[in-house]
């Protein structure tokens, strides 16, 4: 946080920057990132987890080390290269502290200056497993006081550790923990913050510099603020920062919801869509679970019933109905040894049996009741170690080493499971330990197949996902991960015979890009997704080559799933909530001949007939809001190219002119004035109703590659148009009238220079009512009718409306053209009052008594009031009732009854004055017919 400016959170550093490198070390730039030397850290096994610089002196640096190594299979916390370093010179020379500080076996090391006292440092040091505690110095680092045995705790200091200095307060310090520790004497002795309504396991923490009283924290669930020093504490919950690990869709209608399981915030539900026009908000998610959560599952055809799982396999059964959590994780038998489940156990429905389920821990489960009982169908299919015995930092290690497993998965456990949609009872394993298992009879025999079997695949690599072909029972991908090990290059492999031999389709997707799950189109077999660590891949060729899907964020993407029945896929990302690609069905369409025609215009899915719900009241900028997919029918076309204009061509010349620092030539006048005459090129998608009629035409934009434009199942707006608004709506900006539910179908054209010419089409969809409604409303062709006679009605009160807004401009003209007029005052006078005074009758007989209207008195009902009751008759899917169309009765026969006194007004009284006037000698008035001689 800026110490000036409490609103600047992050800033730019404008001096050295500095990057802890993890196993790497600690690297240093002094021009913004362009270059980096390393200048602390030289172990492979050694790296840098603090570094923290002395208030007003930059060039005094104190760093932390921190050897440790995390395979695989389990976590070693610290070694004889964990150590506190001071630099004096900015960091191009380190001296190690030792005095006074823990000699061996040191771990994580959090690190602090005091803002009050600059020679005074803190730190909060791990040892062994037991020991450790927090640290003084005096005198910049020099020599050291124990001051206490505080260390943070919970999951162990490899999640913690973190130590802040109260820049309020000398002598107090913050140590990020499952609760915050809080000490008020430099750490000689400790109490809990307060953190009533407020999320666990902190790891971040920020001060105002003007404000004694302000935390500003950050946890495992978010961001929290305080302004009153822990006593009440603020969630900000407009942040999508959610960390997902795996995704599951149910097929609920009429929208489907999409669940997850995440970093210790339990395990989520929610809708995919809303009919609010607020659009999903955090009120239209529910928990499923708590703890951590990890994967969900859903029953295809019964979407209250949900699977979902705390760490390490404590799998559940939930009704969304009650709400009950059932306990179902499959239990070992009597004398057998514990079930080592992974901290994302697999789950899977069967694909040929709703009710039977699939589970692992080191061995396969398998139950026919939904998880009521289970059946174990394989003995343990993994390496079965004892991960105390396996080499950690390159050699087996003591067991007196700071090792901490308590929040680490189980080792040589099942991490994927799959059964072939084909053929039923051929189940994949895939482990932690490297190991793919396949068996073609439900379990009874397994085939063994280590990983090193895999081309370029190292041993113990981790079998992140195993997905069997959804097309031949013969084909199955798998996706491996060795970054444990340091190994970050992508593993993707497709086998054409049940796993016997492998082949890479890892294609072009780029060196150090983790991939964690593929997922296959239902229609399409080549078309495959993969989830990866830096974004969403795509390839419609089975593999042989990758594009990134644009508009996904560039993070971790854990899983993928697709919903079928809409044809969406749906992403779990680490750290910004669920992504989902609304009907990516273009994809199958996708051809080379399509992309390289001028234009594509591809299949329309069916769209949602209904009015979208105001859901009030809104949570302000306070809550977090998605959008929901375009209202109404969506239309996906291809471009070649971009239409250009005349002026699009020049300054694209003229900037390529530029940059080769050559003469712009001038065009001539005659091509610029061809410039200013010319139309842009548009491009226009022309919806007809099944008959052929036109109901629809939507400009849409001209640009080059895919795009995408929705039609708000509209007509055209039929209100009347005014020239002196540019020829829009004189008031309404909304289209027309419902088009009613039916067959369609749109046209791709295009217009350029006036020329209008056929590109692609017509391509038809339906229009369908999302709900039936508790009563029938009017037929569909009264709907539509009733529409056509208030448009009618409508154009005529507008047409009334503005003759007396002409004959009111006339009259105004008509008073100063008399006052112009070389006559004496009279007779002429008088007429022009007279025909004043019954315009404002007319007015009022239209538009009711001005002078009520001014202050806000109602009226007795106009033409206008009817009129408007009769709209709301067609402002819903129910359609108009007897109460609309007597408003509309009444509104025709007022109309009726006004409309003849005005034309008469209009096309008599004003003309004969206008005579008049011209023979008195009046001037001209703008308007009247072009004098004669």
């Amino acid at each position: 946080m800026h110490p000036e400016n409490s609103d600047v959170v992050l800033v730019a550093a404008q001096g050295p920057l500095w990057s802890k490198g993890g196993d790497r070390g600690l690297y240093k730039t002094t021009d913004g990132g362009e270059t980096w030397t390393k200048v602390l850290g030289d172990d492979e096994w050694v790296g840098v987890t603090d570094v923290v610089a002395e208030p007003g002196n930059p060039d005094i640096l104190y760093a932390a080390t921190w050897q440790r190594q995390r395979t695989v299979a389990a976590f070693m916390g610290g070694g004889p290269g964990s150590a506190i370093y001071k630099s004096t010179d900015g960091g191009d020379n380190w001296e190690k502290l030792k005095t006074g500080l823990p000699g061996s076996n040191l771990g994580k090391i959090g690190l602090a200056v005091s803002p009050q006292r600059p020679n005074v440092v803190y730190a909060a040091i791990e040892q062994d497993r037991t020991k450790g505690g927090v640290y003084r110095s005096e005198d910049k680092g020099a020599s050291w006081q124990k001051m206490s045995n505080t260390v943070s705790g919970g999951t162990g200091p490899h999640y913690y550790q973190e130590l802040y200095a109260c820049p309020h307060q000398f002598d107090r310090l913050y140590l990020m923990d499952v609760r915050v520790q809080v000490s008020d004497d430099g750490g000689k002795t400790f109490r809990t913050l307060s953190e009533r309504d407020k999320h666990s396991d902190n790891h971040a923490l920020a001060f105002r510099a003007n404000d004694p009283d302000y935390l500003l924290i950050g946890t495992d669930a978010g961001i929290y603020e305080s302004f009153d020093l822990a006593e009440n504490w603020r969630f900000i919950a407009n942040l999508p920062i959610t960390q997902y690990y795996k995704v599951a869709v149910d097929d609920r209608l009429p929208f489907y919801h999409v669940f997850a399981g995440t970093q210790d915030n339990g395990s989520h539900g929610g809708p995919s869509r809303t009919d609010s026009r607020q659009g999903i908000t955090n009120r239209d998610w529910y928990k499923t679970l708590g703890a951590d959560g990890h994967q969900s599952a859903t029953e295809p055809g019964n979407p209250d019933i949900v699977y979902a799982e705390t760490q390490q396999g404590g799998l559940h059964r939930v009704d969304l109905k009650t709400g009950e959590q059932v306990f179902i994780q499959p239990q070992p038998r009597k004398g057998e040894h514990f079930e080592r489940y992974n901290w994302d156990a697999p789950i899977l429905v069967s694909p040929h049996n709703p009710a039977r389920l699939y589970f692992a821990s080191q061995r396969v489960w398998r139950s026919e009741d939904r998880g009521d009982s289970w059946t174990s169908i394989s003995g343990d299919l993994t390496r079965n170690e004892e991960r105390m015995a396996l080499p950690i930092m390159g050699r087996q290690q003591s067991w007196d080493n700071p090792w901490d497993l308590r929040a680490m998965s189980n080792y040589n456990s099942i991490t994927s499971l799959a059964e072939s949609p084909v053929q039923e009872g051929l189940l994949y394993a895939g482990t932690d330990d490297g190991i793919i298992q396949v068996s073609e009879d439900g379990g009874n025999i397994w085939r063994k197949i280590e990983v090193t079997r895999l081309p370029g695949v190292p041993e113990r690599a981790f079998v992140n996902d195993i997905k069997a072909d959804l097309y031949d029972a013969n084909v199955v991908y798998v996706a491996l991960d060795n970054h444990k090990n340091g190994d970050f290059h992508p593993y993707l492999y497709k086998s054409t015979d049940k796993g016997k031999t492998w082949k890479s389709i890892v294609g072009n997707i780029p060196e150090r890009t983790l991939v964690w799950r593929t997922v296959q189109d239902h229609v399409k077999k080549e078309l495959l997704f993969a989830g990866t660590e830096f974004g969403i891949y795509v390839t419609l060729d089975g593999g042989g080559s990758w594009e990134k899907l644009s508009g996904a964020p560039t993070i971790p993407f854990r899983d993928l799933t697709i919903q079928r029945r809409e044809n969406d896929l749906v992403g779990a990302s680490f750290g910004r909530g669920f992504f989902i690609l609304d009907d990516y069905s273009v994809l199958r369409e996708a051809t080379k001949e399509k992309l390289e025609a001028e234009a594509a215009l591809f299949s329309v899915r069916k769209a949602l007939w209904y009015v979208p719900r105001s859901n009030a009241p809104d949570g302000g900028a306070s809550e977090y809001t998605a959008d929901n997919p375009p209202f109404g029918a969506v239309f996906i076309y291809h471009l070649a190219e971009t239409y250009n204009t005349l002026k699009d061509e020049r300054k694209k010349e003229e900037k390529k002119l530029e940059k080769e620092g050559k003469d712009i030539p001038f065009k001539g006048w005659e091509a610029l004035e061809a410039e200013r005459k010319e139309e842009s090129p548009r491009i226009w998608l022309t919806v007809k109703d099944e008959g052929g009629n036109v109901v629809r035409n939507i400009q849409a934009p001209a640009k080059k590659g895919m795009n995408r434009i929705a039609w708000d199942l509209q007509y055209a707006s039929s209100r009347s148009i005014d020239p002196d608004s540019g020829g829009g709506s004189s008031r309404w900006s909304r289209g027309g009238d419902f088009a009613p539910p039916g067959t369609y179908s749109v046209t791709l054209y295009k217009e350029i220079d006036g020329v209008v010419t056929f590109l692609a089409g017509p391509v038809s969809f339906e229009v369908v009512p999302l709900r039936q409604p508790t009563l029938k409303g009017a037929p569909f062709a009264e709907y539509r009718s009733f529409g056509e006679e208030i448009s009618v009605v409508r154009d005529q009160q507008a047409a009334i409306a503005n003759l007396l807004s002409e004959s009111r401009k006339k009259i105004n003209a008509m008073e100063t053209a008399l006052e112009r007029t070389s006559v004496e005052p009279g007779a002429l006078n008088g007429k022009l009052f007279q025909l004043k005074q019954e315009l404002y009758e007319l007015e009022e007989q239209l538009n009711g008594n001005t002078s009520r209207d001014e202050i806000g008195e109602r009226n007795p009902p106009t033409i206008s009031n009817h009129l408007r009751v009769a709209s709301r008759g067609i402002s819903t899917t129910y359609g108009p009732t007897p109460l609309h169309r007597q408003s509309l009765e009444i509104a025709k026969k007022m109309l009726g009854e006004v409309m003849g006194d005005v034309e008469r007004f209009s096309k008599v009284a004003i003309p004969e004055m206008e005579s008049a006037l011209r023979e008195a000698g009046a001037p001209y008035i703008i308007g009247q017919p072009i004098p004669k001689k």
